[in-house]
Order: C-alpha cells, then sequence, then structure tokens
C-alpha cells in the first residue's frame, strides 16, 4: 500500500525527540520475559458503582486471586469521567479506586488505568450506563454544539466535540483543560502507586476511549454493522473548522457543509456517490474534505497526549492511546467505514502510520484491537479482513517505531480465538505485541472450558507463543484449574465469585 506524505504538520519523525520521551518513560514499559508477552484482563466496567466506592469487593478479590494464579500479569480499569468528577467541576472523587489500587497491589498485579472521558452505554459490549458528569450534561443542554453532529442533526452525548477543544465552553475551561485537570488530580491521588503498581495510563480521546469520531453508533439502531456510518462534522464547532480550511484554500463553496452524497449509517459503499469505487473520494474535494477531519483527529489527539505527557512525565507509567479495529469494508478501495471514523486510509493511502507517528512523539504505545479475529469468519458481503487490518496497523507501528499493545474486540472465550492473538502477536521480533489485553473478566470466564482456555492462552503468551495447532489442543485440565475449581466451590458457599 502506498504511503504519502502525513498530514501538514507531521510530515517527518523526530527520532531524536522519540528517543528523548523514552528516556522520560524509562522504567515504564511493560515486563517482558524473553519473548513473552504479559497479559491483562479487563475489570467489569462497572468496577467502581455509581456512588463512587467499589463493586462487589469481596467477588472482586477472589477473582484477582484467580487472575494472579492464572499467570496474569494485571488488570485494567476505567476510570469514568462521568463518576470520578460528577459532583461539580475540579470535585474529584477516587475512593473506589484508590480501594481497587491497593487490592491489585496485595495480588502482586500491575494495573492499567483508562482515563475514560466518555459516556458507557450504547456501544458494543457496553453492559451498564455511565454518562457524562451532570454539569457537562447540563451545559451540552444549553448548547447542544458542544456534542458531534451528523447531517440529520442528530447529537451524540458520548464525548464532547473535538472542534471546541480550544474554547472555554466548560463553564471557564476547554475540554481539554477539563481533560487536564482530571488527569493531573489522579498523578496526585495516585503517585505514590504509579510506575509500580499502576504500569499504563491509557488516554481517552474518543468514543469507547478511541480515537475516532463516534460514526457507528449502535444505540437506538441509528447503525447496524456492517454499515458504513456516516461523517460525524456537522456542530457549528466543525463547520466554522471546515469552513476556515476551504477558504484558506481558495474554494470557499467547499466549506458550506459535509459531503452531500456519502449516504447513510446503514448503507453499503456501493450505494453512495461518495464511497463508491469511482467515487467523489477520489475527486479533489473527497481529498480536501478527508485531509480536513482526518486532520482534526490527529491533532485533537496530539493535542491531549502532549498534556498526558507533561503530566505524567517521571511517574514510570507509559502513556497509550487506543484505536479502533474497523475492520469491515476493509476489501473496498473507499474503506469507508473507517473514512467516516476519520481514518484516511483507503486503498492506495496509508491512514495508520500518521496516527502511529503522533503516539510516538508522545511517547506512547498504540493499543489495537480486533486482534483475534480471522477473515475466513467473517460474512462475504460485508468485505471484512480483521487479519489484513492488523498486518497493515503492525507494520505501521514498526515504520513509526511506535510500541503497539493489543486487546480483542469481541468477547470470546474459544480456543481459535486465543490461538489467533498468539499468532497476531508473533509476527517477528520487531512487530510483536507489548502486552495483550483481554476483555473481559466476568462470571463466564471462570467456567469450564473458557478458564481452561484462559489459562493454556496466558502460559502460551509468556513462552512467546508455541503456535496455532499446539495452542488449540493444550486445553486439558491442568493442576492449575483443578485447584481454582475446588477454591472457587469453597467461595460460591461464601458468596464471593461472580
Amino acid at each position: 500500500m502506498q504511503a504519502p506524505a502525513d498530514h501538514k504538520g507531521y510530515s517527518a519523525f523526530d527520532d531524536r525527540r522519540n528517543e528523548r520521551v523514552e528516556r522520560l518513560h524509562t522504567g515504564s514499559s511493560h515486563r517482558k520475559i524473553g519473548k513473552g508477552v504479559p497479559v491483562f484482563v479487563m475489570l467489569p466496567l462497572d468496577t467502581v458503582s455509581n456512588g463512587g466506592g467499589l463493586n462487589k469487593p469481596r467477588t472482586l478479590n477472589a477473582s484477582l486471586m484467580a487472575l494472579k494464579s492464572a499467570g496474569v500479569e494485571g488488570v485494567m480499569v476505567d476510570a469514568w469521567w462521568g463518576l470520578v468528577e460528577k459532583d461539580g467541576p475540579l470535585k474529584y472523587n477516587w475512593e473506589g479506586y484508590r480501594e481497587l489500587v491497593q487490592m491489585v497491589q496485595r495480588h502482586g498485579l500491575k494495573l492499567q488505568v483508562v482515563m475514560s472521558f466518555h459516556q458507557c452505554g450504547g456501544n458494543v459490549g457496553d453492559s451498564c450506563s455511565i454518562p457524562l458528569p451532570p454539569w457537562v450534561l447540563q451545559e451540552i443542554s444549553k448548547n447542544p454544539d458542544l456534542v458531534y453532529t451528523d447531517r440529520s442533526g442528530r447529537r451524540n452525548p458520548e464525548y464532547i466535540s473535538l472542534g471546541c477543544d480550544s474554547l472555554p465552553v466548560l463553564r471557564g475551561r476547554t475540554p481539554i483543560q477539563v481533560y487536564s485537570d482530571f488527569m493531573t488530580s489522579f498523578r496526585q491521588s495516585f503517585k505514590d502507586f504509579l510506575g509500580d503498581v499502576i504500569v499504563e495510563i491509557q488516554v481517552g480521546m474518543g468514543p469507547c476511549g478511541e480515537l475516532r469520531y463516534p460514526s457507528y453508533p449502535e444505540s437506538n439502531g441509528t447503525w447496524k454493522f456492517p454499515g458504513i456510518g456516516e461523517f460525524q462534522c456537522y456542530d457549528k464547532y466543525m463547520g466554522a473548522s471546515l469552513q476556515a480550511a476551504a477558504i484558506a484554500i481558495g474554494t470557499k463553496e467547499w466549506g458550506q457543509s459535509g459531503p452531500h452524497d456519502a449516504g447513510h449509517y446503514k448503507q453499503f459503499p456501493e450505494e453512495t456517490g461518495f464511497f463508491r469505487r469511482e467515487g467523489t473520494w477520489k475527486s479533489d474535494y473527497g481529498n480536501f474534505f478527508m485531509e480536513w477531519y482526518s486532520g482534526q483527529l490527529l491533532e485533537h489527539g496530539d493535542r491531549i497526549l502532549a498534556a498526558a505527557e507533561g503530566i505524567f512525565r517521571g511517574t514510570g507509567a507509559m502513556l497509550s492511546g487506543k484505536v479502533a479495529g474497523i475492520h469491515w469494508h476493509y476489501k473496498t478501495s473507499s474503506h469507508p467505514a473507517e473514512l467516516t471514523a476519520g481514518y484516511y486510509n483507503t486503498r492506495h493511502r496509508d491512514g495508520y502510520v500518521p496516527i502511529a507517528r503522533i503516539l510516538g512523539r508522545r511517547g506512547a504505545m498504540m493499543n489495537f484491537t480486533c486482534m483475534e479475529m480471522r477473515d475466513e469468519e467473517q460474512s462475504g458481503h460485508s468485505n471484512c479482513s480483521p487479519e489484513g487490518l492488523v498486518r497493515q496497523v503492525q507494520a505501521a507501528a514498526k515504520a513509526a517505531r511506535t510500541k503497539l499493545a493489543g486487546e480483542n474486540a469481541l468477547e470470546r472465550y474459544d480456543g481459535a480465538a486465543f490461538s489467533q492473538v498468539v499468532v497476531t502477536s508473533r509476527v517477528d521480533s520487531s512487530e510483536g505485541l507489548s502486552a495483550f489485553t483481554y476483555l473481559r473478566m466476568n462470571k463466564k470466564l471462570f467456567e469450564g472450558d473458557n478458564w481452561r482456555n484462559l489459562v493454556a492462552f496466558v502460559k502460551n503468551m509468556s513462552e512467546g507463543g508455541r503456535g496455532r495447532k499446539i495452542l488449540e489442543d493444550d486445553f486439558g485440565q491442568s493442576d492449575l484449574y483443578v485447584g481454582f475449581l475446588s477454591r472457587r466451590k469453597n467461595d460460591e458457599k461464601k458468596g464471593v465469585l461472580v
């Protein structure tokens, strides 16, 4: 795939600066034994309750004990903006998270913490509802343009629009200032644990914590897989930015609106004028619009990561940023689902190298999903290629000299999914994963074959992987599993397991 020059402002990768950033985070990379890949497990979305305390602490304690016995490196938790700062601006409640950090430390585990500036609810796997802070929702009710908006005027309350990143729209503070204050409070509250127990800070940069636009919302049936999604650039702040970009190159008419022929959420590319094989996306206008749309996303990510870099410098905690695994319609020329999400990736243009370079410039790992998926599992009409997408992202991270970590996109417990992660994590020594985070800890994970598969998977990852066939045959009832079953029966009597 041909790789053009990056978006303006990111045309050269400053190797000397990257080396300096790596030194700032000395000791922050995940522990690796030989070629092994450390495995983390995501905790439930509601690990911390709406009241700010730890949910089901006895259950969680027993579960952490089991994960430790399985050889898991640590766990991941969302630090929800909507919970921590819900009582008012600059009023933070870290009580439940402090209890969690101490519990994780007692079990000798590590912790990845996500700075979750998005709402929980409305997307794949969302099992609870955690909206943005009430005082933020009040501001949105007074000014609906604070959130992303589609061509039909539908507002999406998942995340504040990047169009107002630098405007004091949140009671005198800009969104970037609000995120920075949140992260600063976290650093101050957990300074004694950063770099030791808390080894990674994943910086949320959009819906689901991912650096993207909310182009495929599932709530209320707005979008359905494998629809192309819609551009999210119709709030007044994004509109003003688009207009200014068009005027700057002498084509004022291009800034009046987003593409008129880009179709609707559930459509396929050939049903639209913009995304069909020889569509508008290939025109001068299409290139202008996508350069602007994707460029705004890159700049948004860089602004938040720059703030995080300054806040967590010297703490020993590694930074990371999450990129969505949008694998549907990947086999088409225009890659429409990626384009509407803000990734300017087509058959003729690599959209992931610029993202990887921005992360690398800030000393952050690139965290990517859909590592468990195989092309052969996908339906033909969706033109999916998760394996091709993962290979491209691995190459992009390598080109940008950016560390790569992985996740599974969907809840999977079968040997085939675990096997695929091992395969994709072992392309070669220079493109392998720095860490893998499994989605997600729940009652099903500790059942029968699911638990045996996890134990075998963690062992394979720690040993650097032994190949797909061996892994899939390695699901016998180990002593570890039998021992855990005995403890589980006793704990169930006490009511401590999920």
